[in-house]
């Protein structure tokens, strides 16, 4: 079982704004360049799907590489399939993780904010999805970080942590 922590930090205008904007113009142009070459691929029109997620490197941030990944956007009630597609993004993004060996993740609270999700249960659904994933692949992470920036937040981590 990898070390499991809750950290807080305090972020004013969303989390992926926060990361591009620290880790500097050269993140942007990746994901900008991923992006054309996705949809030179698939069409004009393609957009990243939900719980997809795509690598870059860090730049300017205390991070090597920063996993992106779209979460679920909750527009009324909160169904089954939003869960499972939130479920989705943390295994996908330890999936990814695992296959280009890289041992330690920190997660933001995936979904929360602008998207809507219930942050009770999105904390929920995190650590049950990380602690199921971390007992099929035993020593394929070191350290998962849950990095919440709300009290609130915390608060719901903590008591599916401890």
């Amino acid at each position: 079982m990898p070390s499991l922590a809750v950290t807080s930090c305090v972020i004013q205008k969303g989390v992926a704004n926060c990361i591009h904007t620290y880790a500097g113009i050269q993140l942007r142009a990746e994901c900008n360049r991923q992006m054309n070459a996705l949809r030179e691929k698939y069409g004009p029109d393609y957009e990243q799907p939900t719980a997809m997620p795509m690598l870059t490197d860090g730049y300017n941030l205390p991070a090597k590489k920063v996993i992106h990944i779209v979460g679920p956007i909750v527009t009324g009630r909160l169904t089954k399939d939003l869960e499972q597609d939130l479920a989705d993004c943390y295994r996908n993004t330890l999936d990814l993780c695992l296959e280009k060996d890289i041992r330690s993740v920190a997660f933001c609270c995936i979904s929360t904010g602008v998207f809507r999700f219930p942050n009770q249960r999105a904390a929920e659904i995190a650590v049950r999805t990380v602690t199921a994933w971390a007992d099929k692949h035993p020593g394929g992470m070191e350290r998962v970080i849950f990095n919440v920036f709300k009290e609130e937040d915390k608060k719901y981590y903590e008591q599916e942590l401890f």
